[in-house]
């Protein structure tokens, strides 16, 4: 698996709003921000917050774009990214959209997140 076939399947998986579907592209000791300023660091915490999106915002289409790659080695790899997302929150039509960088690591030959944060497009 290449770094790009990561966003692709990560994309995918945050879609599905599933998180049988995303653990497996997350490291244990993961870290994300999101764009409220929530820190989430570890897994299970990861693991909480997503579960939470995906009750909450119901037929979430998640998209990532414009994805610039900031470093690729075989080891590691950083991009640049815009996302948006759109669902239903208490039956209302509900969207943002903002800018993120997200680190990889290679692990066992599988690509996995070990950092990403969101925040509002500059």
């Amino acid at each position: 698996m290449a770094p790009e076939d990561f966003v692709k399947s990560y994309e995918a998986a945050l879609g599905r709003q599933d998180w049988e579907s995303v653990a497996p592209l997350i490291a244990d000791t993961a870290r994300v921000v999101f764009s409220d300023g929530r820190v989430l660091s570890g897994k299970a915490a990861i693991r909480a917050a997503y579960e939470h999106n995906f009750a909450t915002i119901k037929g979430e289409e998640f998209r990532v774009e414009n994805v610039e790659w900031l470093v690729r080695t075989d080891k590691a790899a950083a991009y640049g990214f815009d996302f948006r997302w759109s669902g239903y929150i208490d039956g209302q039509l509900a969207s943002g959209s903002g800018r993120g960088t997200a680190v990889l690591a290679r692990q066992d030959e599988v690509w996995v997140l070990v950092g990403e944060q969101l925040g509002p497009k500059s």
